[in-house]
């Protein structure tokens, strides 16, 4: 048979009841075998899991949440792929999601229409949590999650409704160390390019940064909206914040893409040098900050430990449906790079 006369055969499914009757066991022996808290023979289930590999059998997800009640979902809901923190984080999270045997479901939206027609997409799977990064639900949204009796836990987002369970940096805090660092290095005409204004992480390190700088006996920061986290923004804010005469010696962006698209802005439309002309620091510390050619000074998110203080909060409520929701906020830490250096009041 050849050409288009070639017929393809699918191969059918190998089902429980083959394995059953490959061993000469029960349905329902052979369903205990592929659940570690079952009470089985370890013989048994060793005969079972070895059969099981050799013929291509792997127990039906479907079914078996029929039984345990438990989809073994995780539903991760997000809106800002593009910033490199976050396929960092998914990749991440996802690894040590599986160690605990759920699989991830990922929804990724534009807007916060799409958000919540996403998540109520998400919700139609029976996830056993949902956890959102880089997105804010709408009211709508959070309630649909509640009436489905799914967890809800946001990663790097300080929700809106406090009754809800949040793992975030110190966003208030990195804003801070910000300023504290750029003010000890002698700069006073500082300015922020600010990310999504709807972002609790970008509000947050704002505030953290513009009190820093007042502490310090300094004018309050020039803010420069970029609109978003990304780039082309950075890029677009270096052209309307360096375009003028009176020029900041020190620069805070609210996350690192933009601290990396405002310094190729900096040295491509106006020329200067950086750290030589103008200090910039970013935040997040994401593998491209440590690149040789950008060397940005960075406030790093404590992401790992985020990761374990998520686990810990799912494995409890997995537990328990009686946990009561709370936000996690744990500190970043100030990374000096070659983006930054000390300036003299001469200067």
């Amino acid at each position: 048979m050849s050409g288009d006369d070639r017929v393809r055969i699918r191969k059918a499914r190998v089902t429980v009841k083959d394995l059953a009757r490959d061993l000469s066991l029960s349905t329902s022996t052979i369903s205990r075998a592929f659940y570690t808290d079952a009470v089985i023979a370890p013989s048994t289930r060793s005969a079972v899991l070895t059969r099981a590999a050799e013929i291509g059998y792997a127990p039906n997800p479907l079914a078996r949440s029929l039984i345990t009640k438990r989809t073994r979902i995780a539903g991760v809901v997000t809106s800002d792929i593009n910033n490199p923190f976050y396929p960092e984080v998914l990749t991440r999270l996802t690894e040590r999601l599986r160690e605990i045997d759920l699989n991830v479901m990922l929804t990724a939206a534009g807007s916060s229409d799409s958000l919540d027609d996403a998540v109520k997409l998400l919700l139609s799977y029976q996830p056993d949590v949902v956890i959102v990064l880089a997105a804010t639900l709408s009211s709508e949204a959070a309630e649909a999650c509640g009436h489905a009796g799914t967890p809800v836990i946001f990663f790097n987002r300080r929700p809106l409704n406090v009754d809800a369970f949040g793992v975030t940096c110190d966003n208030v805090g990195g804003g801070r160390l910000v300023a504290d660092h750029l003010t000890k290095l002698g700069h006073r005409r500082l300015a922020f390019v600010a990310g999504r204004p709807d972002a609790s992480t970008n509000v947050d390190r704002w505030e953290g940064y513009r009190r820093g700088c007042l502490d310090h006996g300094l004018k309050e920061p020039v803010c420069i909206e970029a609109g978003a986290f990304a780039y082309e923004r950075g890029y677009e804010a270096a052209s309307r914040l360096l375009g003028g005469t009176s020029r900041p010696d020190g620069v805070f962006c609210a996350n690192d893409i933009l601290a990396i698209g405002f310094m190729d802005g900096a040295r491509r439309e106006f020329g200067l040098d950086i750290p030589g002309d103008l200090s910039v620091v970013g935040f997040d510390d994401i593998a491209m900050a440590r690149w040789p050619s950008h060397a940005l000074t960075t406030v790093r998110q404590p992401v790992g430990k985020m990761i374990d203080v998520t686990m810990q909060l799912i494995e409890m409520l997995f537990d328990s449906a009686q946990l009561e929701p709370r936000i996690e906020c744990l500190p970043g830490e100030l990374i000096e790079r070659a983006s930054t250096r000390e300036v003299s009041h001469a200067e």
